[in-house]
């Protein structure tokens, strides 16, 4: 995979190659660019069989894995992970399989965090996805007590409602929008709960 420093991009080595193609040594070419003999004939080899096609970077994952786990093994694991609910350590005592190892195949499955998961039935819950702005806002509503000046209830005890220093100040309503392409909030605390809803769900609109 080239970085921001490599020495040849698909384009330098297409220029590499060019230049070998020409009747050029392959030392001269090499030195000219910057890189190693075993580097310059290494993308040669691979024009020389794939044409420009072969100049682009590969997947370091190999072809094959003769000790890969088996597929039984890791459909145990999930079964074990959606039916029980169980860890890493009690999967692989159970299955005499490293920890690290059924952590692994939980993630590559996208089971390895609990919180992910509905509880009774074991299935992975879905985010909310959008394909465009705007096309799908989570709206929600959260009533909160306000304090009054001066403290509240853990200030002055609870059920102490004749209590002069205690004074009835309402409740605050914090409206919030989510949207589900950007995942871009949206907050506002509002004096009541029915009557404002649309006004916040314009905003979050225009967001």
């Amino acid at each position: 995979m080239s970085h921001a420093n490599a020495r040849l991009t698909p384009i330098g080595r297409l220029t590499l190659c060019e230049r070998i193609a020409s009747g050029r040594p392959v030392v001269h070419v090499a030195a000219e660019m910057g890189v190693s003999r075993p580097t310059a004939y290494r993308w040669w080899r691979r024009f020389c069989s794939d044409g420009e096609a072969g100049l682009v970077d590969r997947s370091s994952r190999p072809g094959h894995s003769p000790t890969q786990m088996k597929r039984s093994v890791e459909v145990r694991i999930e079964q074990l992970r959606r039916r029980r609910k169980l860890g890493p350590l009690r999967i692989g005592a159970i299955l005499g399989v490293a920890s690290s190892t059924v952590y692994r195949v939980l993630v590559r499955l996208g089971i390895h965090c609990l919180a992910w998961m509905d509880r009774p039935t074991g299935r992975v819950i879905r985010r909310m996805i959008a394909d465009r702005p705007g096309e799908l806002i989570h709206f929600d509503i959260k009533k909160l007590g306000r304090i009054p000046a001066g403290g509240g209830w853990k200030a002055h005890g609870r059920g102490k409602a004749n209590n002069p220093k205690v004074t009835k100040v309402g409740y605050a309503y914090v409206h919030s929008a989510v949207d589900a392409h950007s995942r871009l909030a949206y907050s506002e605390i509002l004096a009541n709960e029915p009557n404002s809803s649309s006004r916040t769900t314009a905003s979050a609109s225009t967001m």
